[in-house]
């Protein structure tokens, strides 16, 4: 009889089972995972598994010769369950488009698709309608547009990008991504950028909440290479984004523009092709420099993983600058530190 059970992280054996399993469904096991169980059979072998992240559920599979068992359906309870136990009543997973139903038939709700690739779901029937019913409450008259951005940390730069699109429109929504996917807390972002734009009356601060998705997080384990998972992620992107710009009557959405990062110019290049399509014009804004040397986050946190804050300062507005400056940002700073690369991550 099958049995099913938590799988270790230093149980060897059963690891390669569960990469085994993967990688016949066509699947390569996702860099963040914090949990896994899986489906044994009488002799000890791996038929079904699943795992999470955070509140997501990722790389679930079951082997081909045991299909039509209600084997996934094991595996999700066990794992909703787990979620439950941590306190997660609100549940996202990601999956390859030729198996949604599976998924629709275990109590999961489409939120966004990328046609023939993925679609991103969740066990609330309302809950992205909930989202945007709250988001259309802040919506303005006149010509609206958006930011999205991380701001690890807030930096002249972040700054600069929000003045140009505040100055270009009525009312500006700038997203904050509120997952924790860096050496900064998100309550330190969200108060910097606060801060950094209490000046402009026009810029209304929207936490991305569940539905914006951070690179840092998207899951690619079901993805031919690192471009095809770039570009998946920033179509599933723009799918729940057209739905927010609707909600919002969004006309715009702006993002500086990267030359350093690959991942972050794909990005909006996708962006660039697929906005206008969606009635949304995409404005990239060339990066600000001072005295010569372009203004980055990545730049600021290589200062201080180098103990050479001030050497950063121009690139910081006061706000930020008075807080690495001072004793509250001591955690942040040896969280910085602590990084094998400050730069990118």
């Amino acid at each position: 009889m099958a049995s099913l059970g938590a799988i270790s992280s230093g149980d060897v054996r059963t690891q390669a089972q569960m990469d085994a399993l993967l990688r016949g469904e066509g699947i390569r096991r996702d860099r963040n995972l914090d949990y896994s169980c899986g489906v044994f059979d009488e002799d000890g072998t791996l038929i079904a598994a699943g795992s999470s992240y955070k509140n997501t559920l990722r790389c679930l599979a079951v082997s081909s010769e045991h299909r039509g068992e209600g084997l996934m359906n094991q595996v999700v309870s066990h794992l909703l369950e787990k979620q439950m136990e941590r306190g997660n009543s609100h549940v996202f997973l990601y999956t390859k488009a030729k198996n949604d139903r599976i998924f629709k038939d275990l109590g999961f709700y489409e939120i966004a698709r990328v046609d023939g690739e993925l679609v991103f779901m969740e066990n609330r029937r309302d809950g992205f309608s909930r989202y945007l019913k709250k988001l259309g409450e802040t919506a303005r008259g006149g010509k609206s547009a958006a930011v999205v951005m991380n701001a690890n940390p807030f930096t002249l730069g972040h700054r600069h990008l929000i003045e140009r699109a505040a100055s270009e429109n009525d009312t500006l929504h700038l997203f904050l991504l509120s997952e924790e996917s860096g050496p900064i807390p998100f309550s330190v972002r969200k108060k910097l950028v606060r801060e950094g734009v209490a000046d402009l009356d026009n810029v209304i601060l929207h936490d991305s909440g569940p539905y914006i998705i951070s690179s840092a997080t998207f899951p690619s384990y079901f993805l031919r290479d690192e471009d095809a998972a770039i570009l998946a992620h920033a179509k599933l992107d723009l799918a729940v984004f057209g739905k927010i710009a609707a909600a919002l009557h969004l006309s715009a959405r702006y993002a500086g523009e990267e030359k350093s990062s690959h991942v972050t110019a794909l990005y909006n290049e996708t962006m660039a092709a697929e906005l206008p399509k969606l009635g949304i014009a995409f404005h990239q804004i060339p990066r600000l420099a001072i005295g010569g040397e372009t203004v980055s986050a990545s730049s600021v946190r290589q200062a201080i993983q180098d103990g050479k804050l001030e050497e950063a300062a121009f690139m910081l507005p006061d706000s930020s600058l008075r807080y690495f400056r001072s004793g509250e940002a001591a955690p942040v700073i040896a969280a910085i530190r602590a990084m094998d690369e400050a730069r990118h991550y």
